[in-house]
């Protein structure tokens, strides 16, 4: 079994100042948004855990998406969520800025430029790459913590797994080489750690978020709360909402859903939000 990945990667040095200050290694969870929404509410009899906690686990025996879809998990790959402890105001953008900061560490680790497809699927040429998971608990007008699940699939031999191989892909398949994850971990905690930072004085990563779009300009068919909408993305607004131009013309603004892009060959599943 792979060793601790986060004394690994403390050991190359972590510049952060609140995502990362505190780490929580595990080789087996149900999964890291269990464990992370556990430490949130203040588990096993200690003080619940400060904002820019993170959790990671070598593998998980129950990990989930969005719409409660399964997320393959082996050991080799990037799993961990993080608790924030945002405002309400701030809420939204959490997604927006954890899929720039994934995209940043894949292209520093790798050289690799992933694109994203909306709302937080992460690609690379076209194949799912990583996927991220965003829930939140909130106790009247404030939130009381929201947990952000990151997954990456870094030695994933995704061939090797029926429902995922049409859709989905790896780092290290994409590089020919083996990645480190290690490296790969301390930037993604230190480029969520910046963009966190630059959130709290009212800086959104959105334009970077939007150039990063692969949905925007195409025609696209939208499942969203039960109804199914077909027409081309627009745009999308400052919470990270797409507008969306029916074929009728009418535009409808869309929180979430499963996309698929008209003339794509594969629908992929969305494991996290």
């Amino acid at each position: 079994m792979p060793g601790n990945l986060v004394s690994a990667t403390l050991r190359g040095g972590l510049f952060t100042r609140v995502v990362g200050q505190r780490i929580l290694f595990f080789q087996k969870l149900t999964s890291t948004m269990d464990e992370a929404a556990r430490q949130a509410e203040g588990a096993y009899g200690r003080p619940p855990v400060p904002d820019g906690t993170v959790v990671v686990a070598e593998t998980q025996t129950a990990s989930r998406g969005r719409f409660q879809r399964h997320w393959v998990s082996q050991p080799g790959n990037l799993y961990l969520s993080v608790v924030f402890r945002p405002t309400l105001q701030a809420l939204p953008s959490l997604s927006i800025l954890s899929g720039v900061a994934v995209a940043r560490a894949i292209r520093k680790t790798t050289g690799l430029n992933p694109r994203i497809k909306w709302p937080n699927d992460i690609l690379l040429d076209g194949k799912k790459i990583a996927g991220i998971l965003v829930e939140s608990v909130l106790e009247g007008e404030a939130v009381r913590y929201a947990a952000v699940g990151i997954g990456i699939n870094v030695s994933l031999d995704t061939n090797e797994i029926n429902e995922i191989a049409s859709f989905a892909t790896s780092l290290n398949a994409a590089t020919g080489d083996a990645v480190s994850r290690e490296a790969l971990l301390r930037h993604l905690l230190q480029d969520l750690d910046a963009l966190y930072l630059q959130l709290g004085q009212g800086k959104s990563p959105l334009l970077e978020w939007k150039s990063l779009l692969e949905t925007l300009g195409q025609r696209v068919r939208v499942a969203c709360r039960d109804e199914i909408y077909v027409g081309l993305a627009e745009d999308v607004d400052p919470v990270g909402q797409l507008t969306l131009r029916l074929d009728d013309g009418e535009p409808v603004s869309l929180s979430a859903g499963d996309v698929t892009l008209q003339g794509s060959a594969t629908e992929s599943p969305r494991h996290r939000e």
